[in-house]
């Protein structure tokens, strides 16, 4: 596996300076910028928990050596950042990407929901800039949640009808989220119909040794079996003796008991 640096390396090409709905955008100045994450932050600290903190912190397996190793939470749950999210939909992406950088789980979180709903607001000019923007910070997209929320989006969504390089080569990665990204990403695709890109890039992670793409990798092969039972089934039938338990587990939780336990027990030919 390699270590992916830059946005050029996942097979992307250049993007014009930012645009806002059909017309061109400049950055605001880095004063603005910071007053008005500023103003985000100080709400954040307002509304934070520090009994759920506590809560996340184990959940999401902050400790040394677990995989959210020094993570920080302040304590907020998902709909009240869904809430702040429209509240700050305005954002400019200079500004969210910004709040990407913070130490704080519930900020990077926030951060990529004000992107999403910038991505699917704006044109093409402006979707572009905002994929490119998430891969080259896609190293604060640090954990599993961050990645489910956004991949798809800003990943999968835009590539729908481009080449899937960049899944290739994130699929390569040496970092965890960048593998989970690649897999994830194609939920958009199965959601469309389209479920080769998600086969292709589950057997290009068969042989991964985490448990967290395990689990990504099983639901994904689970959500196409929802919609394609026959072709969810010819590949698990090719591969499932080597694969991880957990993936298996998760791909075939809907299948009927009788036919759940026959590949368990490897007795599907």
């Amino acid at each position: 596996m390699t270590a992916l640096k830059s946005y050029g390396e996942l097979g992307g090409t250049g993007v014009s300076p930012v645009h806002d709905n059909g017309k061109r955008w400049s950055w605001e100045p880095t004063g603005v910028r910071v007053m008005k994450i500023a103003a985000i932050q100080t709400e954040l600290e307002r509304l934070a928990d520090p009994g759920h903190a506590a809560i996340l912190q184990r959940f999401f397996k902050t400790g040394p050596g677990e995989y959210g190793e020094g993570d920080r939470f302040r304590g907020l749950r998902v709909p009240v950042l869904r809430k702040l999210a429209k509240k700050y939909g305005d954002l400019p992406q200079a500004a969210a990407v910004s709040l990407l950088q913070s130490a704080f789980h519930e900020d990077r979180l926030l951060a990529l929901l004000i992107l999403i709903q910038r991505y699917y607001s704006g044109d093409a000019a402006l979707r572009g800039e905002i994929h490119h923007l998430y891969l080259e910070h896609r190293g604060m997209v640090n954990n599993w949640d961050l990645v489910d929320a956004s991949a798809p989006h800003l990943l999968g969504h835009y590539l729908r009808d481009r080449p899937k390089d960049p899944l290739t080569r994130l699929a390569a990665s040496r970092v965890l989220w960048e593998r989970r990204m690649a897999i994830i990403a194609t939920l958009d695709f199965i959601k469309q119909g389209e479920v080769d890109e998600t086969l292709r890039v589950a057997g290009l992670l068969l042989g991964d040794s985490e448990d967290l793409i395990h689990k990504a990798v099983g639901w994904m092969l689970r959500e196409v079996g929802k919609r394609e039972v026959a072709v969810a089934e010819a590949f698990l039938q090719a591969h499932y003796r080597r694969m991880p338990r957990t993936m298996l587990r998760y791909a075939i939780e809907k299948f009927p008991e009788a036919r759940r336990q026959a590949y368990l027990k490897g007795a599907v030919a």
